[in-house]
């Protein structure tokens, strides 16, 4: 993957459709220490593309943290 790919951030809306989940899921996987955003000064929540895969390869091996 390029580092254009592993440092291009989605909003929570684009995550949540990335993942095919709802946004409420998105923020319990959050809660739950699953994946960590990154913040922007005005506290909305990023998502690295190479965190949410990160976390698409855990779950498919049944590993949630």
């Amino acid at each position: 993957m390029s580092n254009v790919a592993k440092m291009t951030l989605l909003t929570a809306q684009e995550a949540a459709a990335y993942l095919r989940i709802s946004m409420f899921t998105l923020n319990r996987i959050q809660v739950q220490g699953s994946i960590q955003p990154f913040r922007t000064p005005g506290g909305h929540r990023r998502y690295s593309i190479e965190m949410l895969n990160d976390y698409l390869e855990k779950t498919r091996r049944g590993q949630r943290n």
